[in-house]
């Protein structure tokens, strides 16, 4: 679930949040920047549970329909297909999801759950929705194509729900592009086959994403000095106030990815600080870290400083 991009910018707002110095006991903000990271699977099993919540919802709707004192010959017969979606009940009907839920404490849907109306209804009035309900049996594939589009159109891009999930937690909103990405792949890929495991992604990619987001946030505060130092023999005719804080997190962190990571490439590190810089800092940020970092490359690579080790990774 989590790329090597987000595991810079989750390193990048702890360092950016850190007041410490270099030899400053930052445990306290490891444990934030752990947490934070592990948050994001709150976030994606929230995200997924409102799926089920809409199907529940919609077998309310489809029960009060039928109970209406003055119901219809088509209330009393109601189109069933989205409570019966297919994806949907294997969501429900998963047990592994379910423990998951418990596990995480996934309870905000019962809490509020005006917030599954807001969905619902949106999703009644759309065209989508009333494509879909044009028949009354579909295959897997089609449930499946449904839900996908229902997910990407109405549930994701729905401004009340992203409000919402913004005051639930400040690292949400970065979070929640690469959490809904993790979840269209999956509910893409997803079969009537696919095991319970398959909706519970790892959140790291292995061990050694962990890894690293734990030696880029300690490397960097512990080099700080000497990193603040080099930034300073770069920048001489740049007035200190007028570079952004954000800037000299990225340029430390850049730098000792650069000098401390022997695996990763120079391109890779440097494509990805810009990049960073382009969403989070000012528009001429990603001018100013290149013209640093290209500097300090050549020099570098003069000094035979880059250590690094593999095949490409210059």
């Amino acid at each position: 679930m989590l790329n090597r991009r987000h595991i810079r910018i989750k390193v990048m707002q702890t360092i950016y949040a850190y007041t410490g110095g270099e030899g400053g006991d930052f445990k306290a903000d490891q444990t934030f920047l752990l947490r934070s990271i592990e948050n994001m699977y709150n976030l994606y099993l929230l995200q997924l549970s409102l799926l089920i919540k809409l199907q529940e919802r919609s077998e309310d709707h489809v029960l009060k329909t039928q109970g209406k004192q003055l119901a219809t010959t088509d209330d009393k017969n109601p189109n069933k297909k989205f409570s019966n979606n297919e994806v949907l009940l294997s969501l429900k009907n998963n047990i592994r999801l379910t423990d998951a839920f418990e596990d995480y404490k996934i309870t905000n849907w019962e809490l509020d759950s005006e917030y599954v109306d807001v969905i619902f209804k949106s999703m009644l009035a759309s065209d989508l929705y009333a494509n879909y309900m044009e028949t009354r049996e579909s295959s897997f594939a089609d449930d499946r194509n449904f839900i996908v589009d229902l997910f990407k159109d109405i549930i994701a891009p729905n401004d009340k729900l992203y409000d919402y999930l913004e005051d639930q937690s400040l690292t949400w909103t970065d979070d929640l592009p690469v959490v809904n990405t993790t979840l269209l792949k999956l509910l893409r890929k997803v079969k009537p086959s696919s095991v319970d495991a398959f909706f519970l992604p790892k959140l790291f990619k292995d061990e050694d994403d962990r890894s690293y987001a734990l030696d880029l946030f300690k490397k960097t505060i512990l080099k700080q000095n000497t990193l603040n130092e080099t930034i300073a023999l770069k920048t001489k005719n740049w007035d200190a106030d007028r570079i952004a804080n954000i800037d000299t997190v990225l340029l430390q962190m850049a730098i000792c990815e650069l000098t401390n990571f022997p695996s990763i490439p120079v391109k890779v590190t440097i494509n990805e600080y810009l990049e960073i810089a382009k969403e989070y800092s000012t528009p001429k940020s990603s001018v100013f870290i290149n013209g640093i970092l290209d500097n300090l490359i050549k020099e570098y690579e003069e000094a035979d400083k880059l250590n690094k080790i593999g095949r490409g990774l210059m």
